[in-house]
This record gives C-alpha cells, structure tokens and sequence, in this order.
C-alpha cells in the first residue's frame, strides 16, 4: 500500500512539474506549482518526516506561492496577444541558457545517483534526524537573524511588487486619459 501512495504522489509531482515548466500561462504554472509542493509534502509524510511536511505545505504553498500568484495577478503577466496566446518574451539566448541549465541539472541528477546508488554503506533514517525540538532549538538560537532577514526579504518583496503594480496602473491610467 505505502509503495502505491509513494507511485500516486511522485507520478502526480513529475506531471506538475512538466506543467509548470511547459505551460505558458503564469497562472496555471504557479498553480501546478502548488501541486508539486503539496505531492512532496506527502512524500516527505512517508519519509517519516511530517513536520517538515507541514512546513513544505504551510510556507512554501500556504505563503510563498500565494506571494507569486499575487505578484502574477497584479502585474497582468496573463497578457493575450491578438491571437489569443500568452505573450512571452523571448530572446536569442534563452535557448542556450535553458540548454545549459538542462546540462547541469542532468549533470547533478547523475552525481546524485552516482553518490547514492554507488556506496554499499547506506543507513536507515534516524529518529533524531527529524525531531522538531532540535531543529526549533538550532532554527531559534544559531539562525534567528538568518530567519529574521528572509522574513524581511519577503515583506519587501511584498511593499516592492505592490509599488510595481501601482506605477504600471498609474502608466496605463495616463494614457487612457491622453486618448480619451
């Protein structure tokens, strides 16, 4: 049963990440997104690690994705060109920096696999490896200002996209007024 619902939940994240990288409306990708990081959540309940399921669920899907979806939203990146396709910039170097990122990521899969698969010494997960009180104790007392600063950095995204949205509101306003 449990190799059934790993099957289930690692088919349904691969398929959303194809979508996410392949599709081209901003939306759907970051809602596929959301897919894949609540499927790994699962995978990680499986792994015997459920609070860090429910911070996979509640910080990157509860919040960071809802923060992409906002930005996405507010700066219309869902713009449809006269035959009713998404318009995405496209430039002469994106196909040899997508081939390229494709080859380092091959390249670290493989390194991966070389590095797990080629030693005989594998261990089984420990209980201390993933308790919470350690990981509160270490987050808390060593990386509080590491903890604190991305918080911050998140807010500022918030306040930066915001600002963003407003003057390209206000732009689009001003010439509405000039035709008219």
């Amino acid at each position: 049963m449990q190799l059934a619902v790993f099957a289930l939940f690692a088919l349904l994240s691969l398929v959303s990440a194809v979508v996410v990288v392949a599709h081209k409306n901003a939306v759907y990708s970051t809602m596929s997104l959301v897919v894949v990081l609540v499927s790994s959540a699962a995978l990680f309940v499986l792994l015997g690690a459920p609070f860090i399921a429910t911070l996979q669920v509640l910080v990157y899907a509860g919040a960071i994705v809802v923060l992409f979806l906002f930005v996405i939203m507010l700066l219309n990146l869902g713009r449809e060109n006269a035959t009713g396709e998404a318009e995405a910039p496209r430039g002469s170097g994106q196909k040899w920096g997508t081939i390229l990122g494709a080859g380092v990521f091959a390249g670290t899969l493989l390194a991966l696999i070389w590095r797990t698969y080629g030693s005989d010494s594998l261990e089984p997960l420990q209980a201390e490896a993933v308790a919470t009180k350690p990981l509160a104790t270490l987050l808390f007392s060593n990386y509080i200002l590491a903890f604190e600063v991305i918080g911050l950095l998140l807010l500022v995204a918030v306040v930066a996209a915001s600002v963003v949205a407003r003057r390209v509101g206000s732009a689009g306003e001003a010439e509405a007024e000039k035709e008219g």
